[in-house]
């Protein structure tokens, strides 16, 4: 079975206000040249399909003619896309029916009673299943085995097996997250990875932005990363992954198809931090004919000039680049001095970072104990939320 694995697509997602529908509709467009290409059995959106629960009418048509688009390009293969934190599981299934027509299998809620809604058999090539976000507490325990369980029953032709979800597997590489820790990502828990079961030959991730194996002992645990950055610190590649597994118990094989993008996250300096003088520097000589958004860091020794961000835009008024932003960061103090945390630094803190810096200013040992109280005491603030 061939496979085409791709997730977090933020369809509507915009950059300090600039609309990015020239960039996702490029990758819309790689996607269905990369499906014509390599003709995969099967392509696995696995979650974030839209960057907010509401995507405007605009949004929803991208996402609808680019289905189409694909199905097109490969008339075969099934197309199965569940939904993402970001999504509206109930609106995702709204047209389910429809969509079978194209060969699409849309699974937004999980459906306790009827688990067979996610068990999806590939003729003569394979099984999916296709489990959407859910809230870990909303999770019936030993769901993921029971629903491994139910294709071995069926898997009498020793078919290859993959399962798909939308969730924070521990261990993983956050690198480009926001306000993210080991114990959650995008307000998303962390799992262990034997909470997902065992019996699949591939398991397909979405929701870490950064494409990359997690550690199973088989090379077969798999975030494909997001297609097109969604913040500048995810200063890496991105891209599809191609997978091909030849049957059940054999190790997949994947390839990385990079996705590029019209329009790329700059950061300048590309390393380190640089005066405000010196950016300046930076932003007047990037070049004219480069479309790409522009973010500048920049190391203050108290606060930055009042018109910096004026300065900054009238340094790109005649490029194609836009500029977005200016990450302002204090010079380290030393040992001896008081550190002092701008509003913007404090804004980016993680809570429990706060609560460590208080208790080593307090004396307090910040234990594991604390730690786990702490974090419990973060969720039931989440939850009543």
């Amino acid at each position: 079975m061939k496979i085409l694995h791709t997730s977090d697509w933020h369809l509507g997602h915009t950059l300090y206000n600039y609309d990015r529908t020239e960039e996702q509709q490029a990758m819309l467009d790689q996607m269905a040249a990369v499906v014509a290409e390599q003709k995969p059995d099967v392509f696995l959106l696995c979650g974030d399909v839209y960057h907010t629960p509401q995507p405007s009418a605009a949004v929803q048509t991208m996402l609808s003619d680019a289905l189409v688009s694909i199905h097109q390009a490969h008339p075969q293969m099934a197309i199965v896309m569940t939904a993402g934190n970001h999504d509206s599981g109930a609106k995702h299934e709204i047209f389910r029916t429809p969509w079978r027509a194209l060969n699409v299998y849309a699974i937004g809620q999980l459906e306790k009673e009827t688990p067979l809604h996610h068990i999806i058999e590939i003729a003569g090539k394979g099984f999916i299943v296709a489990v959407p976000y859910v809230n870990e507490r909303n999770l019936p325990d030993g769901f993921f085995q029971q629903l491994l369980d139910r294709v071995a029953e069926r898997n009498t032709a020793g078919l290859p097996v993959v399962m798909m979800a939308h969730t924070t597997v521990r261990g993983c590489d956050f690198t480009g997250h926001d306000h993210a820790t080991e114990f959650a990502v995008g307000g998303i828990d962390s799992l262990d990875l034997q909470q997902l079961g065992d019996g699949y030959d591939y398991l397909a991730l979405g929701h870490i932005h950064h494409g990359q194996f997690v550690h199973s002992g088989r090379h077969n645990v798999r975030y494909c990363g997001t297609p097109v950055p969604v913040s500048f610190d995810e200063s890496y590649s991105h891209s599809v992954s191609m997978v091909e597994i030849e049957r059940h118990g054999a190790s997949p094989k994947v390839q990385e198809i990079e996705i590029l993008n019209p329009h790329p996250l700059v950061t300048l300096p590309t390393a380190g931090m640089a005066s405000w003088d010196q950016a300046k520097e930076l932003l007047a000589a990037f070049p004219h004919d480069i479309a790409a958004y522009i973010r500048l860091n920049v190391e203050i020794d108290d606060y930055l000039p009042a018109e910096a961000h004026q300065e900054a835009a009238r340094l790109t008024e005649d490029k194609r680049c836009r500029f977005c932003h200016i990450n302002a960061r204090r010079r380290a103090a030393a040992k001896n001095d008081t550190e002092v945390l701008s509003v913007q630094e404090f804004q980016a803190e993680e809570p429990i970072e706060i609560a460590r810096r208080y208790a080593e200013f307090a004396g307090i040992g910040f234990d594991e104990n604390m730690t786990a109280m702490f974090n419990e005491a973060m969720r039931e603030v989440k939850d009543e939320n």
